[in-house]
């Protein structure tokens, strides 16, 4: 006759799942009174666990790290150490351990904190065994639950940590498709004009400085840089015989030339990964009190990268040699743009080119000075 108390094969199977487990159960019985750690030892070893007993904390703690349990029956009061303190002692020994509370005093508050402590149940004494069973198969199931669960989530981190580093490869790979791309298409734009040549470098350099003095984190100071190198990339469709003229530009010649924006946008705008870089390029020749091109926008409705292009671009344009005029020196640049604060640059963005120019002649002051 099959004992309605024994847990069956199955019923403990279905408990574990697929966890892999010791052939034998091992369970842990902490217990002070004699009596009960050996009533409840003959009773589960006769339903096929194996079981330790322990008559005080500091001893389960000692078996806990000794050897795996699958579950602790621990008494609540205790000389010494309390079961509800054993619990959380003994979790961190092994968080997979299953622990069921016992205790004579009936109270809910004691209760509390035990389950609180991470019991998975607590039951009165004298304990009727087959409550202990459905307990133990009960606390022996959520068991196998929490590990499945611990299982998934562990899995899930690691196919994340995975896709993450196959995500950060393609996107380097991308950015180094980037890279080839602009160097391939800043060669042929200034291929076309020998004044432009090193133009959008030192545009970039310039711009990534004052971006950076501003305060713009790591990431905008690079869009703000890619977009520096290629901010005159539209040239490429801008004659020459404009490009090169020595003298004024008609007005038809100057319509010609405000379209390099809306062609460099056309050219960069299949390659999305761009990012805000295609926007501060749309807004490079837009102006602080609207009367800017393409789209006349104004103040801070203009993007931060845009507003530091047009200032960096402006300071280069004129410290460079034109065909129809010799350069300005960089003192002289600074404060001829500084009549142009308000109207053409955004006055922040203004005393950070300023501030980054100055201390670029202040080094060069000083290098000049080392010299023997």
């Amino acid at each position: 006759m099959t004992d309605p108390l024994r847990p069956s094969t199955s019923r403990i199977s279905r408990a574990l799942g697929a966890v892999a487990e010791p052939a034998v159960l091992r369970l842990l019985i902490v217990d002070d009174e004699e009596t009960i750690r050996v009533a409840l030892a003959k009773f589960l070893r006769g339903r096929g666990f194996e079981v330790t007993t322990a008559e005080s904390g500091t001893v389960a703690l000692e078996y806990l790290r000794g050897g795996r349990f699958v579950a602790m029956l621990s008494d609540v009061r205790m000389p010494g150490m309390p079961g509800t303190d054993l619990v959380p002692q003994a979790l961190a020994i092994d968080p997979d351990l299953a622990v069921i509370m016992l205790t004579a005093v009936n109270d809910a508050p004691t209760a509390t904190e035990a389950l609180a402590a991470g019991a998975m149940d607590y039951l009165m004494k004298p304990v009727e065994l087959a409550d202990l069973t459905a307990a133990l198969e009960r606390a022996l199931h959520k068991r196998d639950l929490l590990i499945e669960q611990r299982k998934v989530e562990r899995l899930i981190r690691e196919e994340v940590a995975l896709r993450t580093d196959e995500l950060e490869r393609e996107q380097q790979a991308l950015r180094q498709l980037t890279i080839s791309v602009v160097d391939a298409l800043i060669n042929a734009q200034e291929a076309k004009d020998q004044f432009l040549r090193g133009h959008s470098q030192r545009v970039a350099d310039l711009a990534a400085s004052v971006a950076e003095h501003l305060g713009l984190d790591p990431d905008t100071v690079e869009h703000v840089r890619l977009a520096g190198r290629l901010h005159d990339v539209g040239k490429i469709g801008t004659r020459e015989s404009v490009l090169n003229k020595p003298g004024p530009l008609t007005e038809e010649e100057y319509e010609h030339v405000k379209e390099h924006v809306r062609l460099g946008v056309e050219i960069l705008s299949p390659l999305k990964h761009l990012g805000p870089a295609l926007t501060y390029i749309h807004d490079h020749h837009e102006h602080w009190n609207g009367k800017g091109y393409p789209r006349r926008l104004a103040g801070e409705a203009i993007s931060i990268g845009g507003r530091i292009l047009a200032a960096a671009d402006a300071f280069d344009a004129l410290t460079t040699r034109r065909p129809y005029r010799e350069p300005m020196n960089p003192d002289d640049t600074i404060e001829y743009l500084q009549a142009h604060v308000g109207t053409l640059m955004d006055p922040r963005v203004y005393e950070a080119l300023r501030a980054i120019v100055t201390r670029r002649r202040s080094l060069v002051f000083l290098d000049d000075l080392s010299l023997p």
